[in-house]
């Protein structure tokens, strides 16, 4: 049984690599550190500054050629138009195989108050850019091995894709939806063509709202995200809770995140055969400190089978520039 439940790790994370590691930028919860932009390109320009972030991702420490991902993204409004431009570069590495890509965005805000007071504005927002796939098998073989299904060389392929999207804010009202990777892609196909993984959209939709008391230096943001995979058809949700307080040099803000898949993974253990939903807990805290932004996140997967045991770590550092006054009379982190 010690046997089967291993083969099942090791299947399982060869499905993740030949299946996830091809979909461009992978979504974890890193919107949730101020970063919308990550995910949704309507977001570039929304806010009353223009903002620089970088992070990194590490997983399973200690363990040899663990998933790892760094971003470095960067947005603002065109001087005082309603439209926006961002950019955003990426590194994921996983295993063996590794994809890089870079998109600009351009994002389109609509106010539709009559006024900047009151928030009532729709975003649209377009990304367009390239990611290069990459597959080491220089140590697939032995000296002197020979397989003919596997070239022993690190093989790439580049490809295009976009992303598009739209926000709607209304005061401390916000919703989101977008359309990841909606051309078709042929990454790098395994097996002289017999397996080729070439739908790499994501669907995702996001709602949320700010509460808080007048005279209250505490706001509350639940939020809910939903994401949708086209060609696996897999679904996950995330269910998010954050809070800030704001201090003399700025605001401190942390919260909890919990992502449950939709759709489960049949293993037996012996006694029967059971049933397993991929799940993560997600807590996460930051300080904005002046301009600057400093965050950490950890997730860990609470699932009886599963590789590892340790859990992501992500730094996320920012800075906030050709900032303007504060518009709107509402509790809009992401705004004001």
């Amino acid at each position: 049984m010690k046997i089967y439940k291993s083969c099942l790790i090791a299947f399982t994370a060869l499905i993740a690599s030949v299946g996830f590691a091809q979909e461009g930028m992978p979504v974890y919860s890193d919107y949730l550190t101020d970063n919308y932009y990550l995910i949704h390109p309507s977001m570039a320009g929304v806010a009353n500054c223009a903002k620089v972030r970088l992070t990194a991702r590490q997983q399973w420490f200690g363990v040899d050629d663990a998933p790892s991902l760094q971003t470095l993204s960067a947005h603002g409004r065109i001087g005082d138009s309603p439209s926006a431009i961002g950019a955003i570069l990426y590194n994921d590495k996983n295993g063996y195989h590794s994809n890089t890509g870079g998109y600009i965005t351009y994002a389109h805000h609509l106010m539709f108050s009559r006024n900047e007071v009151d928030l009532n504005m729709l975003s649209f927002g377009l990304s367009a850019g390239f990611i290069q796939y990459k597959l080491d098998e220089t140590d697939f073989l032995a000296p002197g091995e020979f397989d003919q299904l596997i070239a022993g060389i690190e093989q790439s392929a580049t490809n295009f894709n976009i992303d598009v999207g739209f926000s709607y804010h209304f005061l401390d009202f916000y919703a989101h939806v977008t359309a990841k990777n909606i051309l078709k892609n042929d990454g790098i196909n395994f097996n002289n063509g017999e397996f080729a993984f070439d739908n790499l959209r994501t669907y995702l939709a996001s709602v949320g709202n700010v509460f808080h008391r007048l005279g209250s230096e505490w706001s509350f943001e639940p939020s809910i995200m939903y994401m949708y995979r086209d060609a696996t058809e897999e679904s996950t949700i995330d269910i998010n809770a954050k809070a800030y307080r704001e201090v003399d040099f700025g605001t401190v803000w942390g919260g909890l995140s919990y992502r449950r898949s939709l759709d489960g993974a049949e293993f037996s253990d012996g006694s029967g055969v059971q049933n397993q939903k991929l799940q993560y807990f997600t807590p996460f805290i930051g300080v904005d400190y002046n301009q600057f932004v400093f965050a950490y996140t950890y997730s860990y997967q609470a699932n009886t089978v599963n590789f590892n045991t340790g859990g992501f770590h992500q730094i996320t550092l920012g800075y906030n520039f050709n900032c303007r006054r504060d518009r709107y009379e509402c509790k809009c982190p992401a705004i004001n």
